[in-house]
């Protein structure tokens, strides 16, 4: 997502490499509003919820997923400091927020913009953390006691623009999109070789098919329960929606259908349509103008948890909270709903 790049140049400058400043929930630092437009809302999101800021100090924060195990965390991405971090929830005080990898997206010895880092993170069939890397325009995975591997970066022979967010299937399919916005000069990029950008199937095989290219700046995307439904948000500021399209039985994309519109928010509202969740029950969390939009399972417009500023993405975590990344922002709120699987 496009940011104030003036303002992320200056928190490089002024913010060193490395850890984070923490500011876990005991400081109860909150910001935003909930914005309730159907009964429903409340079911999902408590009105006694509050939007809190439970890290801060990054530049552009991203990926949010959790991790499961005696040791539950959460990783995020910091895009242009090229920088995977950790959050724990559970620790103390001050210590929450530690450094989880350096470089995460981009390994090359040149300057490559202003996004270089890892965008979306996900887990695949295997449990290993995969990374839709801008700077070096792949999805990769991460070996256990080992480095990374690729999975993907070239369709037809030709170098994918900027992996930016992936979701995975009951089979093992992984389902990316591949907008350009790693690339340091974006659509207008002389590196670019394909001149579209693409939703994409990874079968575990390592078959990568196009599925789309429909969407002209595809970004999050999620599945439905029953995976019969894939949800793609589009960051195009003058057609800033979200997609649901038919996922067939052979796994391939069939006739899309926007449910919600938020064009007229652009522009009045900080922030595009770009990361999503989708939980156990259907229902749609996904960041837009303003903040995370709840939709149904039926695509209704449930309301809205209103940060105030660009917000990236979110994801469930255990416990019943959604976890958001907002701005320079690591945020949470409590809400009644689990992720899909659990």
């Amino acid at each position: 997502m496009r940011r104030n790049f003036v303002r992320t140049l200056m928190m490089l400058a002024l913010v060193p490499l490395g850890l984070a400043a923490a500011n876990h929930a005991h400081a109860q630092q909150t910001i935003g509003k909930l914005e309730k437009l159907s009964p429903e809302f409340d079911k999902l999101v408590p009105a006694t919820s509050k939007i809190e800021v439970v890290a801060k100090g990054f530049t552009w924060t991203e990926g949010p997923v959790w991790i499961g195990g005696d040791d539950g965390h959460l990783l995020f991405t910091d895009i242009p400091r090229n920088s995977i971090f950790k959050f724990q929830p559970d620790a103390k005080p001050g210590q929450e927020v530690s450094l989880f990898m350096n470089p995460s997206g981009y390994t090359g010895v040149t300057y490559y913009g202003l996004e270089p880092g890892s965008n979306g993170l996900f887990i695949d069939k295997q449990g290993r953390l995969c990374m839709c890397e801008h700077g070096d325009r792949r999805v990769s995975a991460l070996t256990p006691n080992g480095g990374k591997i690729t999975l993907a970066d070239k369709y037809e022979g030709k170098r994918l623009n900027s992996p930016n967010d992936g979701v995975v299937m009951s089979n093992g399919d992984i389902y990316f999109t591949d907008p350009p916005y790693g690339l340091p000069n974006q659509f207008d990029d002389p590196r670019r070789e394909l001149d579209f950008c693409g939703v994409y199937r990874l079968k575990p095989t390592g078959e990568l098919t196009l599925l789309t290219k429909t969407i002209e700046r595809p970004n999050g995307i999620g599945l439905s329960p029953d995976e019969k439904s894939l949800y793609v948000a589009q960051s195009n500021p003058k057609m800033a929606n979200w997609t649901k399209f038919e996922v067939k039985a052979d796994g391939t994309l069939g006739e899309g259908k926007q449910i919600h519109d938020a064009t007229q928010r652009v522009g009045k509202e900080p922030g595009l349509p770009d990361g999503l969740e989708v939980d156990s029950q259907g229902n749609v969390w996904a960041s837009g103008p303003g903040g995370i939009y709840l939709f149904s399972a039926k695509g209704e417009l449930l309301g809205r948890l209103v940060t105030g500023e660009r917000t990236s993405n979110c994801t469930i975590a255990p416990g019943g909270w959604l976890y958001m990344t907002v701005d320079h922002y690591l945020c949470r709120t409590k809400i009644n709903a689990t992720a899909l699987g659990k």
